[in-house]
């Protein structure tokens, strides 16, 4: 693999907007063509964080909600936002509890990913989770959740048919699934 140098050139950059959890940012660019351009970026102030949990059966959980954005339900492994400066793995554990209740003892990481790398620098995280213990769950007061248990087979099926079609689900999953060779 064969690492280059940043053909682009930024002239200047202005904020265009911000929020508590995004910057969007408007800027000039010369592109690696030579041209003037402009460019878009969205940078989000959290890492992205995305568990997928195996129980002892072979089982998964899916959690469940609309997604304002998308202005459609959709179906995810359990995922959240990790604040810049923390340990990710922190984050998982944090969030697999509190949308699922479920606590793992075994961690693996499986990915770093690049969400949307055409319009944003988020980067994400992806674990296994397993060796699980059910407990309570406790969403965050925006989030009204559903939590489905099925066979990681049946969860991988879902993503080969487009069922699920967020960006960290489908990554976790498939890895997943080429992990235990599904």
């Amino acid at each position: 693999m064969e690492t280059t140098e940043n053909p682009w050139q930024t002239l200047n950059s202005a904020v265009k907007y911000e929020n508590p959890w995004l910057t969007i940012r408007h800027e000039e660019v010369v592109t690696p063509a030579g041209t003037p351009g402009i460019y878009g970026v969205v940078s989000f102030k959290n890492k992205a964080i995305g568990v997928v949990p195996i129980d002892s059966e072979g089982n998964t959980y899916l959690v469940g909600q609309y997604r304002y954005p998308l202005n459609e339900y959709s179906w995810e492994i359990p995922e959240g936002g990790c604040p810049l400066g923390t340990d990710p793995l922190d984050s998982a554990k944090r969030e697999l509890k509190e949308e699922t209740g479920l606590e793992a003892a075994k961690w693996t990481k499986i990915a770093r990913i690049h969400t949307s790398n055409s319009a944003t620098d988020e980067e994400g995280f992806l674990y296994i989770a397993e060796e699980l213990v059910q407990g309570e769950h406790a969403p965050e007061e925006t989030e009204d959740l559903r939590v489905w248990k099925l066979p990681l087979a049946e969860a991988v099926n879902m993503v080969m048919t487009s069922q699920i079609t967020d960006s960290l689900s489908v990554s976790g999953l498939m890895i997943v699934a080429r992990l235990r060779g599904i």
